[in-house]
């Protein structure tokens, strides 16, 4: 999955020499909570975001009143306070590989680039979005977690229970973490189905795997 294809395009951004107050403006008006900053040619110089904003904001303590504030907001221009070292993504980058820059440095959106300039934003909130459409869980039906020993076949014979039973497939993830040693998880969704049908596939899922858990409707029932 490419960053091209589930960044936030239609990119807001803002000169360097820009007042703090037109930047806090235009995150209100945009419900933003970062503006990439950017030169006349279109160049990236830093990012900032409303942490940044936050911290250049006057102390609630302080004898200022809200004119001087407003005053004072208008003076500091955003390259006093914008991050000038800014973590990046290409539009041809995976959305995994931005996930895992966005854990690593604890920054909740990076800037994507494309020909050495900003083209986008991708967020967690876009990350999530992928999850959601990834597992199926807007499709509805039901989600399997089963604990499968790793081997050669075990997936093949997993999906000829559900073959077996009229199961249609939406989704199926396998991963390594928190499965036993030798073994992994498996996460596989199906559409709507008769509950005769279902409960006998579960049935014979038990009864041949290591069924944890099926979900319905998001919640997990044992």
């Amino acid at each position: 999955m490419l960053v091209n294809d589930w960044m936030s395009s239609g990119l807001i951004t803002i000169g360097p020499e820009a007042p703090l107050a037109e930047a806090a403006k235009l995150m209100k008006a945009h419900n933003i909570r970062r503006l990439p900053v950017v030169d006349q040619a279109g160049l990236l110089q830093g990012i900032l975001s409303d942490r940044d904003l936050k911290e250049a904001s006057p102390s609630k303590a302080t004898t200022l009143d809200v004119h001087e504030r407003y005053y004072l907001f208008n003076e500091i221009a955003v390259s006093a306070c914008m991050t000038r070292k800014v973590i990046t993504v290409t539009h041809l980058d995976t959305v995994e590989h931005a996930a895992v820059l966005m854990l690593d440095h604890k920054v909740s959106g990076l800037p994507v680039m494309r020909e050495g300039k900003p083209v986008g934003v991708i967020t967690l909130d876009d990350v999530a979005r992928v999850l959601t459409i990834i597992t199926g869980a807007y499709l509805g039906g039901t989600q399997l977690a089963l604990n499968l020993e790793d081997r050669p076949g075990f997936l093949a014979e997993v999906l000829e229970v559900v073959n077996r039973h009229g199961g249609r497939l939406v989704s199926l993830l396998s991963v390594f973490e928190n499965a036993d040693e030798q073994a992994r998880k498996v996460y596989l969704r199906v559409a709507e189905m008769p509950e005769d049908r279902l409960q006998a596939m579960v049935g014979e899922l038990r009864d041949g795997f290591q069924l944890l858990y099926l979900e319905r409707q998001g919640r997990a029932q044992l």
